[in-house]
């Protein structure tokens, strides 16, 4: 007798557990190269706010280490070290194409003094304990195996009095606004997948991924689970996403 082998979601098809990082990688090494001209498509340039927000809320300051997880081409840590010169911050990613495309952004040769780009996984961070004083993921952890996973080990890496930011795609809590979002998501985005970098199937994924994350409850309850605290969350553009909050007290 063997156990069965654990599923989960790989945009709307079900999936071993051991298969989707690689499925998920595959995805992000095909999109890469124009993953941030289509973040500007798709969102018509609104996710560049949703960052902003982001980093309202944080309010990065001097001396404070972020280590950004999924951090792909480095918007948020750059964002973090424009707020805060004297912080550092570590980009990490699955995707090393991804952190590729970030090296040879502009920003990342000015602020190469305080960056770190690594290749890692969500779910086994190699870090040691309470290294950082922050903690973000953007648009990344619905693409993780497991998030309960990934959150323990957010948690695991915040020194005590650190927070965890998790900025990501969530559910508009209007039913018709709700389903003229989902016939723009799933007739239009795909569409200019195909156009802009050659990849339909890419962001059929994307969107599919986004319909199976938790809404903005049910996740807070899972960072609560997770042992933070002061737990809240924000929606941004009616829900479209939506910006959650975390302390490690």
């Amino acid at each position: 007798m063997t156990d069965a082998k654990k599923t989960t979601h790989f945009g709307f098809q079900t999936v071993d557990e051991d298969r989707k990082a690689g499925m998920v990688h595959g995805v992000f090494t095909n999109v890469a190269s124009k993953y941030d001209v289509m973040n500007d498509a798709m969102s018509l340039g609104i996710h560049r706010v949703w960052k902003d927000a982001m980093m309202d809320w944080l309010v990065p300051r001097s001396g404070q280490r972020l280590l950004d997880v999924a951090g792909g081409t480095g918007d948020i840590a750059f964002r973090f070290l424009k707020r805060a010169p004297g912080a550092h911050a570590s980009v990490l990613d699955m995707t090393e194409s991804m952190l590729v495309e970030g090296r040879k952004r502009a920003e990342a040769g000015q602020m190469a003094g305080s960056l770190d780009w690594v290749v890692g996984d969500a779910m086994a961070l190699p870090f040691p304990d309470n290294a950082f004083d922050a903690y973000t993921i953007s648009f990344g952890i619905r693409n993780v195996t497991r998030i309960e996973d990934a959150l323990s080990e957010a948690f695991r890496v915040l020194r005590p009095g650190g927070r965890i930011m998790v900025l990501e795609f969530s559910q508009i809590p209007n039913d018709l606004m709700q389903k003229v979002y989902d016939l723009y998501s799933f007739n239009i985005i795909p569409r200019m997948g195909k156009m802009i970098a050659n990849d339909a199937e890419s962001y059929q994924y994307l969107v599919e991924s986004i319909r199976n994350f938790p809404d903005q409850e049910r996740f807070a309850g899972m960072i609560r689970a997770a042992g933070f605290e002061n737990v809240k969350y924000r929606n941004l553009t009616m829900g479209v996403a939506a910006l959650h909050s975390g302390w490690k007290l």
